[in-house]
């Protein structure tokens, strides 16, 4: 291989895809190594780099693999053997199973021989079945032979493809081939005499199918899609395009070309693009790709086997689209030099001018985005530009309130660029930068107190009408002539004054600092500065004031009420004392007893345990029970101090061996007299005897109901009447019904005539009535109980009484019936069974238990 690289090729080194092949430095390629080559041709890729300059540059390079001559075929004894071939030959006899004769005539050792394969070409036109070759056995002189085939297309799908005469070994194709259907096929030939007994051994088959050109190529996709960026160089890789034929890629048949055919805008140049014939790459070959000029070109490619003869190979084509992509080879351009806005002071997220660009790159892209910039002319930072993402253009907002009396106008230098770099070699244009005038306009301002929140300092109580300070507003509005008027927004206690035109403070109530309106000693009032302009405009200043708290609250006494024995030294009172003002206007507080009444130190006594606490106990050594309002007098350590006479309620009481009041000496000292503590007591009894008998009245109340419940009446008996709930007719005269005829419908003869024995269970039995116990005229309520306990056992232990609590004859269905009662029915169940169980089940079974448990009645 020749390559020169303008230098002198000074260090250039060589390398090959393959590690079969190596290539000095002189170009020379030569194989590694002994080799066999699978096909027909060789390709591969060279490529010579430049360790300096790290440039690399590829060639292909394609071999053409010679063939030596081979001889195909054996011969032996008389016995030849023909190649496969479908070609006419004078004999087409194999011979797969030849034999040798010994010295002396005997035929032994038998070896098989290795047949050649077979070709076949494909979409063969017949006619069919057309004879392949004929295979025998030289022992079908001796015996009748017959041959088979298998595998693969004969009795295995495809079925049938191939066949076999069984007699004279001749082998068929029976229809065309395709090689791209099955390119080979594997049978196995069979030798067998007349019984089915093997032969020979098996011998294989080889059939290939010989390729035809038969197919075009067929590219993977119809349409290729690739881009390649605006100013590439040539030699730029674009896309590469495939295209498949079915055919043998051994041969030509196989082996497909690409060229282009058309090119769609041929603008620059006709010829834009050029694809490599073997691998389908498509690279530029041209400068020129402006993707302002042309966005897209339409490529038709062309694949032809046969490598490429159009004379004999068979073509299809594809369309390549090919995008330019955009770089970013155009700068943004303001569209004029200056811009001008005006924006109200003391505004802010106000947009104050537009700024347009015109960018010929792609837009909504990073090549055509703009991105502003202030350069000089804001310093405070008042303004920023922001990108309007639809029109791109920069709207100059207002982020930092201005101040007409500071500034009127601003004078600002913008510069746009775009998101993405601009591409090498292109520089920035002097249309990119701007001027921007921004003129402030004045408005009316609101005063504003320069001390907010204002904090002063002074005692509490200071009399009406005190100056406190002077809380003065500033105008702002330097360029305007007006006044400015103070009142007041908030004052919750209503102790302050303002003047309207100086804003002096003074005190229009005292202030007291244990008042509900101070909180952590400072009061808090809220004042208007208003103007005259138009419109008038206000602001607000808030004053607060600290007071210093005096000695002018007198200390409380704590409790107001306690309780003590009547007897000293068991118990004592734990006084306190509270003050509303704080220190050092508080404690250590003085407690003491007046004079007067002299009966008070007489009687009780203060003993000091510190600064805030004293104890009150008793002086004498007895004191009757009761309440006694003590007073006492508390001292605080103001400056001057003061001092308050409170009164503390102390009950007297007895007490017991743990110094706890008793019940009785509490009520005695709360005031009341033995005989009231009586009066309350014999209450407290007449309250508990009427909720007894009460509670007694309602149980016997109770009882009486039930006791009703159980004399009904008989009319109102439902066991012996029948109800109709929903009668529409008469009264109960129409109800006039005879039950007997359900009960007795005929004469008690029949009755009278039954087998003794035999009788029924729902009538009632002929004998003597039971006697039940004698009920009394006038019931006691406490016998009516033990009456229907003992009518109830009367009523069990009758043997003739049937349970007559229900009504078992439900109907009358005539008389004269042929069949007898189910109760003549005797038991057929034998006698040894024990029916003593029966006395458990309770009085209701006692008449069973009597008839079948051996009791003393039959």
């Amino acid at each position: 291989v020749k390559f020169n690289n303008c230098a002198g090729n000074k260090g250039v080194r060589y390398e090959t895809n393959s590690l079969d092949f190596k290539v000095r430095a002189d170009g020379t390629m030569y194989a590694a190594h002994q080799l066999q080559m699978p096909s027909k041709q060789l390709i591969l890729m060279v490529t010579a780099w430049d360790p300096q300059t790290l440039g690399r540059w590829e060639a292909i390079v394609r071999f053409l693999v010679a063939e030596k001559s081979q001889h195909n075929g054996h011969k032996a004894k008389g016995r030849k053997a023909v190649p496969g071939e479908l070609a006419p030959q004078q004999s087409d006899t194999l011979l797969p199973w030849r034999q040798h004769q010994s010295a002396n005539g005997l035929r032994r050792q038998k070896r098989d021989w290795v047949i050649p394969p077979i070709n076949v070409p494909e979409n063969s036109r017949g006619p069919f079945p057309q004879q392949l070759v004929r295979i025998r056995s030289d022992k079908d002189k001796e015996i009748h032979i017959r041959y088979s085939i298998t595998g693969v297309g004969a009795d295995q799908p495809p079925m049938e493809v191939f066949s076999i005469d069984p007699v004279s070994g001749r082998m068929y194709v029976t229809r065309p081939m395709d090689r791209e259907e099955r390119a080979s096929y594997h049978l196995r030939a069979h030798a067998v005499d007349m019984n089915g007994n093997k032969v020979e051994n098996p011998i294989d088959l080889y059939i290939y199918v010989i390729d035809m050109n038969d197919n075009r190529p067929e590219f993977i996709n119809q349409v290729y899609n690739g881009s390649v960026d605006e100013g590439s160089k040539p030699g730029t890789y674009v896309m590469t395009v495939t295209a498949n034929d079915a055919d043998d890629s051994t041969t030509a048949n196989g082996m497909v070309r690409y060229r282009i055919v058309t090119q769609t805008p041929q603008s620059p140049s006709q010829n834009m693009f050029t694809i490599n014939s073997e691998t389908g790459d498509i690279v530029t070959v041209a400068a020129g790709l402006d993707r302002e000029k042309v966005q897209q070109y339409i490529v038709i490619v062309q694949a032809t086997d046969m490598e490429g003869n159009l004379n004999y190979g068979l073509s299809n084509t594809a369309t390549a689209i090919i995008t330019v992509t955009d770089v970013n080879d155009n700068p943004p351009e303001f569209t004029t030099s200056t811009y001008s806005g005006e924006v109200p002071e003391n505004r802010v997220e106000v947009v104050v001018a537009n700024l347009t660009v015109m960018d010929r790159d792609q837009p909504h892209s990073p090549n055509w985005n703009a991105i502003y910039r202030i350069i000089s002319g804001d310093p405070s930072g008042h303004f920023t530009i922001r990108t309007d993402p639809v029109t791109n253009e920069g709207m100059v907002t207002v982020v930092k309130a201005v101040d007409y009396e500071m500034n009127r106008a601003f004078m600002l230098t913008v510069m746009v660029s775009n998101q993405a770099p601009l591409a090498s070699g292109i520089q920035m244009s002097f249309q990119s930068t701007a001027g921007v005038t921004i003129s402030v306009t004045d408005v009316n301002e609101a005063p504003y107190f320069p001390t907010n929140h204002k904090l002063i300092r002074l005692e509490e109580g200071v009399p009406t009408g005190t100056v406190l300070t002077t809380f003065s507003a500033v105008d702002p509005d330097r360029f305007m002539q007006q006044a400015v008027r103070y009142s007041k927004l908030s004052d919750p206690a209503n102790w302050l004054n303002i003047n309207a035109t100086n804003g002096q403070i003074t005190t229009a109530a005292v202030l007291d600092r244990e008042s509900d309106y101070i909180k952590n000693n400072v009061y808090e009032a809220t004042f208007l500065a208003a103007d005259n302009g138009i419109p008038p405009a206000s602001g607000t200043g808030t004053l607060q004031i600290y007071l210093i708290d005096i000695n002018d609250n007198a200390p409380e006494l704590l409790p107001k009420e306690a309780q003590i024995c009547e007897k000293p030294n068991l118990n004592v009172i734990n006084i306190t004392a509270a003050d509303a003002d704080i220190d050092p206007n508080v404690g250590p507080f003085v407690f003491e007893l007046p004079s007067v009444p002299s009966a008070v130190r007489k009687n009780w006594t203060i003993t000091r345990l510190n600064g805030d606490y004293a104890q009150l106990s008793l002086r004498i050594m007895y004191l009757e029970a009761g309440v006694y309002d003590v007073p006492i007098i508390v001292t605080d350590s103001g400056n001057p101090p003061l001092y308050n006479t409170s009164l503390i309620k102390v009950k007297v009481c007895p007490c017991d061996e743990n110094g706890d009041c008793t019940t009785i000496g509490a009520v005695a000292a709360a005031g009341l007299g033995t005989g009231a503590i009586i009066a309350i007591l014999i209450c407290i009894i007449i309250l508990l005897t009427m909720v007894l008998l009460f509670v007694v009245w309602m149980k016997r109340r109770e009882k009486e109901r039930h006791t009703k419940q159980l004399l009904i009446d008989p009319e109102d008996d439902v066991r012996d009447n029948i109800l109709k709930y929903d009668e529409e007719g008469g009264g109960e005269e129409d109800q006039d019904y005879d039950l007997s005829q359900l009960q007795q419908p005929e004469t008690m003869d029949h009755v009278l005539n039954k087998t003794p024995g035999v009788r029924r269970v729902d009538e009632r039995p002929i004998g003597a009535d039971p006697q039940y116990p004698v009920r009394p005229v006038i019931p006691h309520p406490g016998d009516i109980g033990d009456f229907i306990n003992e009518g109830l056992r009367a009523a069990d232990n009758d043997p003739t009484a049937p349970p007559y609590d229900s009504l078992l004859v439900f109907d009358y269905e005539g008389s004269g019936s042929t069949a007898g009662s189910v109760s003549s029915l005797n038991s057929s169940s034998s006698g040894d069974q024990d029916y003593d169980y029966l006395n458990d089940w309770g009085p209701r079974f006692k008449k069973l238990a009597d008839m079948y448990g051996g009791g003393e009645e039959d």
